[in-house]
This record gives C-alpha cells, sequence and structure tokens, in this order.
C-alpha cells in the first residue's frame, strides 16, 4: 500500500541523526560472554521471582525468574550452564537490583516453548506473556497487558521512527528481516481483534518504507525527520491525527503502538517458541572503532561490547541507548536487558561539557517542548526543592523526558535530569518510589 505522508510534528527539536556510521552495517551476532548477570527487572512493574538457584543448571531458554504480577515479565537464560549465585548489582542508573549471574558453559544447549495449539488472539496474548515480551524500544512495559486495553481500539501502531540519533537497530531489523517482522505485526494485530496497521517509519529512511509500502495490510505513514516522532502520543497524532488525552492512554484514542523490536521478538515467541532473551542493539560513536548492529544475550556486560567493538583513547562518555533519552553510564561494568537498543561511545566533541549558568528565561525551552510544558518553571520550583509547585504549575507528570528542553537551552541547564529527579521525588512522597 503506497505510502501516506504524516502530519508534522508541531514541537520537537531538529538534531543530527549521526546514524551514517552504523546504518548499513548489517546485523551480525556477538559471542556470549563467559559469565552474564540477568536483572530480575528488566521491565516497568515489579521485579519477576527468581525460580533458580546457586549450583543448578540451565539450558539457553530456560525460564529462571518467573513474573510475579499482573505488570510483571517472565526473564529466562540467554545462555546454557551453571548458577553462580544470586547477586545485588548496580543498574546503570545507579540503583541495586537482583542479578542472576551464569556461568556459561559455551554448549547453547537450548530449552522451547511448547508449540501452540492455535492461533487464536487469547492464546498469542498468552504466548507474548509466557514469552517475557515487553515493549523494546522504551521503557519495557510488558506487551500482554498493552494487547489487552480496557477499552476498544481499531488501530495498531508500528513504532518504526526510531527518532533517537545513532540508532539504526530497527532500522537493520526492518531491511534485513522484512518478512519476520511483517509476521510479528500481523501476530500483534491479530491478538488485539479487528484491527488497521499503520507503520510510521521517518522519511530518512527509504528502503525501509520501500520495503513495507508492498504490503496490502499495512499503511506505512512517511513522517518528516523531527525529534521526538517516536514518542507514542506524537507518533499517534502523526499517524491518525488523534489527540491522546492528557493523562489518558493511547487506548484511549483508539490505538496500541507496539515498536520494530518487538514485533520481531513477537515472531520468534510465536513461529519459533523461542522466549525473549537477546536482542538487536546498535554501539556506534565516533569512539567507537568498528560500530556494529549486534545481536546480543540479555545479562552482557557493556564492558564486553565494548572490547568486540573496541574504543579509542579519546573517548570520554558511555551512554547506554540514543543521547536524547538515554542514561550516560558511570561505569561499562553493567549489564545489557531487554531493552537496551544501544551503546555509544562518544568523543569530547560529541558532547558539551560546559558548565550550566543561570536561566535567562529565554523560553526555548517552552518554544520546543512537545508536551506544551514549561521545563524553566519545574527546574526552578525543583531547585527549590518546591516539588508540590511544580506538579501544580508546571505540568510535571506529563514530561515524557525527550531531552528536547536540554538540547536548546542556551544556559546548558540540565533539565531533563531536573525533571526526573522532582518525578521521582514526588513519587516518593506518595509512597511510589524507593
Amino acid at each position: 500500500m503506497k505510502a501516506i505522508k504524516g502530519k508534522f510534528l508541531p514541537k520537537g527539536v531538529h538534531v543530527p541523526d549521526n546514524k551514517q556510521w552504523s546504518m548499513d552495517v548489517p546485523i551480525e551476532v556477538m559471542d556470549a560472554p563467559d559469565i552474564v548477570a540477568i536483572s530480575t527487572q528488566q521491565h516497568i512493574g515489579r521485579p519477576s521471582t527468581p525460580v533458580v538457584a546457586q549450583g543448578d543448571e540451565v539450558y539457553m531458554g530456560q525460564l529462571i525468574a518467573k513474573e510475579s504480577g499482573y505488570i510483571g515479565a517472565n526473564v529466562y537464560s540467554s545462555v546454557s550452564g551453571t548458577v553462580m549465585g544470586i547477586e545485588k548489582r548496580f543498574k546503570i542508573n545507579g540503583s541495586q537490583r537482583d542479578y542472576i549471574v551464569i556461568q556459561n558453559d559455551h554448549h547453547y544447549r537450548e530449552m522451547r516453548l511448547d508449540p501452540l495449539p492455535d492461533r487464536e488472539p487469547a492464546t498469542l496474548r498468552a504466548r507474548i506473556r509466557e514469552a517475557g515480551i515487553v515493549g523494546m524500544g522504551g521503557a519495557g512495559f510488558p506487551t500482554e497487558v498493552k494487547l489487552s486495553p480496557k477499552t476498544p481500539v481499531d488501530t495498531l501502531v508500528i513504532n518504526a521512527a526510531e527518532c533517537e540519533p545513532y540508532l539504526t537497530c530497527d532500522y537493520r531489523l526492518m531491511i534485513e528481516k522484512t518478512q519476520e517482522v511483517l509476521a510479528g505485526i500481523r501476530l500483534l494485530a491479530k491478538a488485539l481483534g479487528d484491527v488497521k496497521i499503520l507503520m510510521g517509519i521517518e522519511l530518512n529512511k527509504p528502503k525501509a518504507i520501500q520495503a513495507f509500502e508492498q504490503f496490502d495490510d499495512i499503511q506505512v505513514v512517511a513522517l518528516k525527520k523531527a525529534y521526538p516522532m517516536g514518542s507514542e502520543k506524537h507518533l499517534i497524532y502523526s499517524c491518525t491525527g488523534r489527540k491522546v488525552p492528557v493523562g489518558k492512554l493511547p487506548a484511549d484514542a483508539g490505538c496500541v503502538v507496539q515498536n520494530v523490536a518487538t514485533a520481531y521478538a513477537v515472531y520468534e515467541a510465536v513461529e519459533l517458541d523461542k522466549p525473549l532473551y537477546e536482542r538487536v542493539m546498535t554501539v556506534s560513536g565516533r569512539g567507537c572503532i568498528h560500530p556494529k548492529n549486534l545481536i546480543v544475550k540479555t545479562g552482557t556486560p557493556y564492558d564486553a561490547i565494548r572490547e568486540n567493538c573496541g574504543v579509542k583513547d579519546e573517548a570520554i562518555k558511555y551512554v547506554a541507548g540514543g543521547p536524547m533519552m538515554g542514561p550516560a553510564m558511570a561505569s561499562s561494568n553493567v549489564y545489557t536487558t531487554k531493552t537496551s537498543s544501544g551503546f555509544l561511545m562518544l568523543l569530547p566533541e560529541e558532547t558539551d561539557q560546559t558548565d550550566p549558568t543561570p536561566c535567562i528565561n529565554c523560553g526555548k525551552c517552552a518554544e520546543v517542548c512537545p508536551m506544551n510544558l514549561l521545563p524553566m518553571q519545574i527546574d526552578f520550583y525543583t531547585q527549590a526543592g518546591r516539588y508540590d509547585m511544580a506538579e501544580k504549575y508546571g505540568g510535571v507528570r506529563n514530561c515524557i523526558s525527550c531531552g528536547s528542553c536540554a538540547f536548546v537551552c542556551p544556559a546548558k541547564r540540565a533539565l531533563t535530569q531536573s525533571i526526573a529527579l522532582c518525578k521521582a521525588k514526588l513519587a516518593q512522597s506518595k509512597g511510589g518510589g524507593k
């Protein structure tokens, strides 16, 4: 079906995409390290409960931690070997979680899920839940929960924008694994019921647009390159013209949004009986000697990825994910998860080391905020410790943490981090944080 033009994103920013280093690099499989450390919380929701213990022998694809609530996800071993223990280790954000540490025997003895008896919607949703599939383009919300909306939906929107600079993992999946991604998209649509399929792809990916506009059951929406085009609410508007009300979910606008990598994982779970324990991620940045798109096992140390791709001595910053929303890493001695989409090694010229100065009230942050917030006001109240005022007057809870405000700020203020701090403090005050 011939691609149609999407609606223009009225706000946001235009950032250099810096995808040229990895865009034409085919996907390759990275050898698993000798030891993996697999987090019991790779998703939004409660941590999963370990079902293995020290000394247990495990297979690749074996359940090692079971979901512990409706908003939860199963966790599977990414290698075969011996469980060394369950330990507290650091996440990228500096918090600690339980990790199941496994000594890889490099035999890759594999365990698969039982074949499905049918392809009915309820059966598909159950398989997606069983396989531990979560949203692989963002925060890791359990996919089966999104496929069970409480309000009727009529549209499945596939997020193929990949608007984060540097990242090309979804793009490579679209052009190398077109039929598999297509199968996953159709399975997602079937799990939802009778829905229309829209696929939003930015215009800087013409090969991906050409690959999918040949299919009659998918309407490709060609999107102007803008950031954050991949944000759920803005993607829905650009593809359908519908607006998701403040404080509401995409389902309230009749839509469910799923990512390209998630669709591929669904294909593997249904057609190959394979649970989610590995994914494609982009390794890039000018500090990376050999930029790649790698299939990486969950629980792989970022140190091992760095050694695989090589790093220049001048690299001064590591980022997990993309540069706009991905956190800077204090150390590469942390581990990949289901949501690890990228690993950037950046040179000084790719970063901004300028010290922040006082806000000059220029209003640029408000001009670009795609959620129509006042980032400078939220920052002011946060610095004063008045988180309640930031919530009352700044609309802080509606922030999507896209980083557009910090990107344009001439005073180089850490607006995104300030807003994240405010949201965390508000969650703590209401018993939702730790």
